[in-house]
């Protein structure tokens, strides 16, 4: 029972804050706090569990009840390098990092 994101645009330091909390928790209350959750990148991983859950619920016949999040990993996806001209001819990066989320479920 596994789902994931590739290229996510947000930085995997600032996806983890929120993906630290809900590690090993059970999969209603994951959802009701993602839901409500007040980082906008929430929403991000809302949607990526709730399609392990229903991956679960349609594929191997799980009830939700007894589902817990067992593995979250979040990984660095690719960067996209932007550059932002300053004086004398210069260049300084941008760098536009993304995530790449890999969710799993176990029954309790």
């Amino acid at each position: 029972m596994r789902s994931a994101g590739k290229n996510i645009r947000i930085s995997p330091k600032k996806l983890r804050v929120v993906a630290e909390v809900i590690k090993w928790q059970e999969v209603w209350s994951a959802l009701q706090f993602l839901k409500f959750a007040p980082k906008k990148w929430a929403n991000l991983l809302y949607k990526i569990l709730y399609s392990a859950v229903k991956n679960a619920e349609n594929n191997d016949g799980q009830s939700a009840a007894n589902l817990y999040i067992s593995t979250m990993i979040i990984n660095k996806g690719i960067v996209y390098k932007r550059w932002n001209p300053v004086s004398r001819w210069r260049m300084h990066p941008i760098l536009k990092r993304t995530s790449n989320v890999e969710l799993e479920l176990k029954v309790k």
